[in-house]
């Protein structure tokens, strides 16, 4: 159940724009979940219904080079390895999902150096 009014505001938010947007195996969709202390991204095909990839700050390649797992650098750090997971896989067009979260701060800059790295929002 949801406790507080910011959770409560989220989810709707979030079923706004997950009406609109729909990841296929052609143009699968990042889905961004931002925690207090670390940050999440999937690729995701909504028409199998399956996970393609996942990249977060506790994966094994980030967990021993980042200072601190919240904050710019890290999620900087996350939508680049994203973005390298992706081109190994030859994934370059997806849906971005900001998942009810405001596209500011840790959000914005995933995005941003996941478009750096290669991918086509």
């Amino acid at each position: 159940m949801l406790d507080s009014q910011r959770e409560i505001g989220r989810k709707r938010r979030q079923g706004r724009v997950r009406k609109k947007i729909w990841g296929t195996d052609a143009r699968p969709r990042v889905c961004v979940y931002r925690s207090l202390k670390h940050i999440y991204a999937q690729v995701i095909s909504d028409e199998r219904g399956v996970t393609l990839t996942s990249v977060s700050t506790l994966a094994p390649e980030l967990k021993g080079k980042l200072p601190k797992t919240k904050g710019l650098e890290a999620a900087k750090q996350v939508g680049q390895l994203l973005a390298q997971i992706c081109k190994e896989k030859k994934i370059t067009n997806v849906i971005f999902d900001r998942n009810g979260f405001l596209f500011h701060g840790r959000v914005k800059a995933l995005a941003e150096a996941a478009r750096e790295g290669g991918l086509i929002f």
